[in-house]
């Protein structure tokens, strides 16, 4: 049975500690955004250096356990208060939807409203004031498309492990 509720819930709280973790970065450092810019605005940013790559894993590691935590702890406890009587695609449902309500926040709030619309001077790497692809919504609409694709391959990896320990 999918519940509808919990997706919402441990999607928002994905959403919200994931946009955090985001939005600290950029705050901390534009720069650390430089992979998930548009082309224009990236070859305009010189690669990172070596200081900024060891810095930015103090914000990539724990954002990568969260994505990955957060659907896999979520389906779990689905999995376990079902005891047993929960299907493989009931889960992969579960723990898709949790991961899709980070995305779609990510990609709403944090992309087009926050770097399309609004555009506040901390998400702006110095040296690309004004840059057209900061405006670039479909960029970002294109970038989300790609990454729901892998977001299926984790959820069928996701919902394995969960399958088999649950």
């Amino acid at each position: 049975m999918v519940d509808i509720g919990k997706i919402l819930l441990h999607g928002a709280i994905l959403a919200g500690l994931g946009s955090l973790l985001l939005m600290s970065a950029v705050a901390y450092n534009p720069r650390l955004a430089r992979r998930g810019l548009p082309g224009e605005i990236k070859e305009k940013v010189p690669p990172l250096t070596t200081g900024e790559r060891r810095r930015a894993l103090f914000f990539a590691i724990p954002f990568f356990v969260l994505i990955i935590g957060g659907p896999f702890l979520s389906g779990l406890s689905l999995a376990i208060q079902a005891q047993g009587a929960l299907s493989f695609p009931e889960i992969a449902v579960h723990v898709f939807g949790v991961g899709l309500v980070f995305n779609l926040v990510d990609l709403v709030l944090l992309d087009w409203l926050i770097y399309c619309t609004i555009t506040p001077r901390f998400v702006v790497v110095p040296g690309t004031e004004g840059m057209a692809g900061y405006k670039d919504y479909l960029f970002h609409l294109r970038a989300h498309v790609r990454g729901t694709g892998l977001q299926v391959i984790l959820t069928l990896v996701l919902a394995g492990l969960i399958t088999l320990v649950a």
